[in-house]
């Protein structure tokens, strides 16, 4: 396979729709064995939590992701999608890294010097709520801050993972990432890193905007 399909949704969807869309890419992947990249935005702004996190947040709308980790608050940011076969990267722990590369070398052609966190976790019981809070290998750091927070969900041979690639606002937590325009002093916008994720995305794409699988209503988190 040399080709992606590509998809920016710019407009801005719920927290339901998202994840339902996600979850589809997902399937598409398993059923076509293609790959997919999504790029989009949260509209309102919503609080995601990981598939075993217990949910105590209130008074905001909450989704539950199908994939892992801790709460990640969906405001000012771009939201990537990666749908393919784990048989593309070698293993899931490959394709964590190597997606984050991609994304890195598209930020740093904006002028951001990113790079991506040495291979060292953080044990269960030092985990927070926060996605932003603690980062581990293989994340993407600016002056030793996390930039993007990632998860996956593997489903037989496919995986989707997704992040937030904050570009302003605040996390839940203390304050331990770092944003966009915090790193470049200006603000910076959806589309500018959309069209630098694509542009830096490896091979040719076959690139397609806005086609999106269609939604299907899904219950939000519990």
């Amino acid at each position: 396979m040399s080709s992606w399909n590509i998809s920016v949704d710019s407009r801005g969807r719920s927290g339901v729709e998202n994840m339902t869309l996600d979850n589809a890419l997902l399937d598409q992947a398993l059923e076509s064995g293609g790959a997919f990249l999504r790029l989009y935005r949260w509209d309102p702004p919503t609080l995601s939590i990981g598939r075993n996190q217990q949910n105590v947040f209130k008074h905001v709308p909450v989704v539950r992701r199908p994939t892992g980790g801790q709460a990640v608050w969906h405001e000012h940011e771009v939201t990537y999608a990666v749908a393919a076969p784990v048989a593309l990267y070698g293993s899931l722990r490959n394709a964590y890294c190597q997606i984050h590369e991609h994304i890195a070398a598209a930020l740093r052609s904006l002028g951001v010097y990113s790079v991506l966190a040495e291979r060292q976790g953080v044990s269960p019981s030092r985990r927070l709520a926060s996605c932003f809070a603690v980062p581990v290998g293989g994340e993407i750091l600016v002056n030793g801050r996390k930039l993007v927070g990632s998860a996956q969900v593997r489903r037989q041979n496919a995986f989707l993972q997704h992040g937030s690639i904050l570009l302003a606002g605040s996390q839940p937590g203390d304050g331990r990432e770092i944003t966009m325009v915090a790193a470049l002093g200006r603000p910076v916008t959806f589309d500018e890193v959309a069209r630098a994720i694509i542009a830096h995305w490896p091979s040719l794409p076959s690139y397609r905007p806005t086609v999106l699988p269609p939604v299907i209503a899904s219950p939000a988190a519990r």
